[in-house]
C-alpha cells in the first residue's frame, strides 16, 4: 500500500496538533501552579491568622498558669508564716512574765536561802523551777533568748541604750544588757536593751 503524500501531511499535521495541546495544556499548568487562585490566597491568610491566634491564646495560658502558680505559692508562704508567727503577739505578752520571774528570782538575796529559812527557801526554789519551764516552753516554739554581753552591737537584734568608754573592751561590743531580747523563729520580737563600748 503506498500512502498519498495529502495523507502523510494531514497525520503530520494533526499530531504536531495534538503535541501543540498537551503543550498548551502543560503550559496552563504550570500558570495555574505559578499564580494560586484567590481561594487558595484567602485559605493562606486564614491559616496565618489562626497560628497567630493560637499563638497568643498559648502565650495567654502560659501566663496565666504562671500567675496561679505564684498566687498559689505566696498563699503557702502566707500560711506558713501564719503558722509560724501567729503566735507573736501572745509571746509578747509572755515575755513580761518571765521579766518578772526574772526580776522576782534576782531580787532574793542570796544569804537569805538556807535551810533555817525553808519558806523562802522553797520559795525561791519554785520561782527558779518556774522560770526554767517557762524558758523550756519558749524554746519548744521557737522562742529564743538573746543575752549578748560582749558581742558586736546588731541593730537589728539589740537596741542601744547608751554608749560608754569601758576599759579592756573592744569599740563596737556590748558591756551591758539592761534587758534580755528574744527572737521568734530567727526573727527578733523584742531587740536587747544594751550598753554599748565606744572609742574612749
Amino acid at each position: 500500500l503506498r500512502t498519498s503524500p495529502r495523507l502523510l501531511c494531514v497525520a503530520t499535521q494533526q499530531k504536531n496538533t495534538g503535541q501543540n495541546l498537551e503543550e498548551d495544556q502543560s503550559q496552563s499548568q504550570n500558570e495555574q501552579k505559578v499564580e494560586p487562585s484567590s481561594a487558595e490566597k484567602r485559605l493562606t491568610e486564614e491559616k496565618a491568622k489562626l497560628e497567630e491566634q493560637l499563638k497568643e491564646v498559648t502565650d495567654k495560658y502560659k501566663r496565666a498558669l504562671a500567675d496561679a502558680e505564684n498566687v498559689r505559692q505566696r498563699s503557702q508562704k502566707l500560711v506558713e508564716e501564719a503558722k509560724l508567727y501567729g503566735i507573736q503577739s501572745f509571746c509578747k505578752d509572755l515575755l513580761e512574765v518571765a521579766d518578772i520571774l526574772e526580776k522576782a528570782t534576782e531580787s532574793v538575796p542570796k544569804e537569805e536561802i538556807k535551810d533555817e529559812n525553808p519558806h523562802l527557801k522553797n520559795l525561791y526554789e519554785g520561782l527558779v523551777m518556774t522560770e526554767v519551764q517557762i524558758q523550756k516552753v519558749f524554746k519548744k516554739h521557737g522562742l529564743l533568748r538573746l543575752n549578748p554581753v560582749g558581742a558586736k552591737f546588731d541593730p537589728y537584734e539589740h537596741e542601744a541604750l547608751f554608749h560608754a568608754p569601758v576599759e579592756g573592751k573592744e569599740p563596737g561590743t556590748i558591756a551591758l544588757v539592761s534587758k534580755i531580747g528574744y527572737k521568734l523563729h530567727g526573727r527578733t520580737l523584742r531587740p536587747a536593751l544594751v550598753g554599748v563600748v565606744k572609742d574612749a
